[in-house]
């Protein structure tokens, strides 16, 4: 397995995971350089990229991240559309889901941005989800971050913006909080009550937001329509205690208004359809009439997929599947089946079905699955939904033959060849072990997924290649946030007497890329999740007298 994609830390990356990992806040005991006063030049694109990969796998190593493959992929499909139709089309960008049902989104620096699973969970269509997004691709482009930093006067890198709330956690700042809950809570991933934007920057990010909408195709009042729906939904009852999206986006109406306002005379103006966009003509010029019929969600075709299921809806019911208890969410959708007419669609359907399957009832999943799958014989999701479906049921040969008809039909789709894989590893021969390993091999690279890596690891265990599993098992550690566990790993495979040429030369080379980093967390007596003694020098150095990294004295 070939490490040319994967970044390891340099050494500005390396202390923005040190920050992320300590029980310190930015002022207690880090010195930190002093990167000028120019927003501009307080962070080079590579380092912002670099930080923003830390925080996620800091949130990984957290379990606060939904590493679902059609959810990753629908997420950045979205996502790309969008930043196509932006300001800065070319500029890096990574979009994921955070796993937590606080309505939030945020973004962060190297372009990464997070929408959490009870957002997409409130949105009610395509575009409103499109709204949030293309907000926060907003905050990037308007260069939001930097300037919030500039302007906070703090002598600290822009990673010191984004120190998850985990941080305070360790430190004891939150007495009674889990890390968890502290970390996506009220707060905000970016601590807003260390740096918040402006009004004109919320204001910015909407106005270029909308902009991307309507070139992108996508409603452009459906910004505006989320943000009034979700007052009118979260502020029922809850008095002063307001929504995290609430307090990080404050809505105020005349910024509803004036949202509104600007998606009015750009609908006005684009009579024309923008490339890509799904709309017949004429129910595009229908949609951009300025009128009131354009802010009804109805009058916008829902997109979808080839089969003529809506995408974004079997989405979003996959997310609230899989970011909650499968068992209460079964009768969640088996209560409103029953008692409301209008929720028998093919997405709550399919939401079931998920439901039902992950509660360990398989079979009553298939039965729900079967009349949607006649209707849509082709929807890739719901024929991975029938093949998860029967492996749970016991039909473990007919699940392979289905999956076997999806990888051929899509060779490389990462969602196929990891649900293959491990129907293939787990509880089979030796020979379908090697043959999951062989599906996977190929796709490392292109993923930074830590379940890709750990799936491949247990399928070239049972085929017999345990170097290769070792360091796939190694790699899955470091993308999950727990660069001393891989270390450690890695140097256990080096003892080993068996290893051919080449085996050894990667071996070594990872060694070589993660040593840095594991120097420079101890040297700065950093803890991690993985080792919690990071402060402390190893047994063998102390007794020889020397530190971590330079030979010293022990006090």
């Amino acid at each position: 397995m070939v490490m040319a994609k994967r970044v390891w830390f340099p050494r500005l990356a390396t202390l923005a995971a040190a920050l992320m990992a300590c029980g310190l806040n930015a002022q207690e005991g880090v010195r930190l350089p002093d990167l000028g006063s120019s927003a501009d030049a307080l962070i080079s694109p590579q380092d912002a990229q670099d930080y923003g990969a830390a925080m996620l796998r800091q949130m990984r190593s957290l379990g606060l991240v939904l590493d679902d493959p059609l959810v990753n992929d629908y997420i950045n499909d979205l996502g790309y559309r969008l930043v196509a139709a932006s300001e800065r089309p070319r500029e890096h960008f990574s979009f994921f889901v955070a796993k937590d049902d606080v309505i939030n989104a945020f973004a962060a620096p190297g372009g990464y941005i997070a929408v959490n699973s009870g957002l997409i969970v409130l949105t009610r269509n395509e575009d409103e989800l499109a709204g949030v997004i293309a907000h926060e691709i907003g905050h990037i482009t308007q260069n939001h971050l930097q300037r919030a930093f500039e302007d906070s006067k703090k002598s600290a890198p822009l990673m010191a913006l984004i120190l998850l709330g985990a941080i305070a956690a360790g430190s004891g700042a939150h007495s009674g909080d889990s890390s968890a809950a502290v970390l996506m809570g009220g707060q905000g991933l970016l601590m807003q009550r260390e740096i918040n934007f402006t009004r004109k920057d919320e204001i910015e990010a909407d106005r270029v937001g909308i902009q991307t909408l309507a070139n992108a195709g996508f409603d452009p009042h459906a910004m505006a329509s989320f943000f009034d729906h979700m007052q009118d939904t979260l502020r029922v009852g809850m008095g002063d205690d307001l929504p995290s999206l609430l307090q990080d986006h404050p809505v105020f109406p005349a910024r509803i208004s004036d949202a509104n306002a600007r998606a009015d005379a750009l609908a006005a103006r684009q009579k024309l359809r923008p490339t890509g966009s799904t709309l017949s003509r004429e129910q595009w010029e229908k949609a951009t009439a300025p009128v009131a019929y354009l802010k009804d969600p109805s009058a916008l075709l829902p997109r979808h997929d080839h089969d003529g299921l809506d995408t974004y809806a079997l989405i979003r019911e996959r997310v609230r599947v899989l970011s909650g208890d499968p068992a209460r969410l079964a009768d969640y959708y088996a209560r409103n089946l029953a008692e409301h007419a209008a929720f028998d669609t093919p997405a709550n359907r399919y939401g079931y079905a998920l439901a039902l399957t992950l509660s360990n009832r398989g079979e009553q999943a298939l039965t729900q699955l079967a009349p949607l799958l006649a209707g849509h014989p082709d929807s890739l999701l719901l024929q991975l939904a029938q093949a998860e479906a029967m492996l749970q049921a016991g039909h473990r040969a007919e699940a392979l033959t289905r999956y076997a008809e999806l990888n051929a039909r899509s060779p490389r789709n990462h969602a196929v060849a990891l649900a293959y894989a491990k129907a293939l590893s787990e509880g089979g021969s030796r020979e379908q072990a090697a043959s999951a390993a062989a599906l996977l091999r190929p796709l490392l690279d292109d993923s930074d997924e830590p379940d890709m890596y750990r799936t491949y690891a247990r399928a070239s265990e049972r085929a017999g290649d345990s170097v290769r599993a070792g360091e796939a098992y190694a790699d899955a550690s470091y993308l999950s946030g727990r660069p001393f566990d891989a270390l450690e790993q890695l140097k256990r495979l080096l003892r080993r007497d068996d290893l051919d040429y080449y085996a050894r030369a990667r071996i070594q080379g990872r060694i070589a890329q993660l040593t840095p980093l594991v120097m420079e967390l101890r040297k700065r007596k950093i803890p991690t999740e993985d080792n919690p003694d990071a402060g402390s020098p190893p047994p063998q150095l102390r007794a020889a007298g020397c530190d971590t990294g330079d030979c010293v004295r022990v006090r």
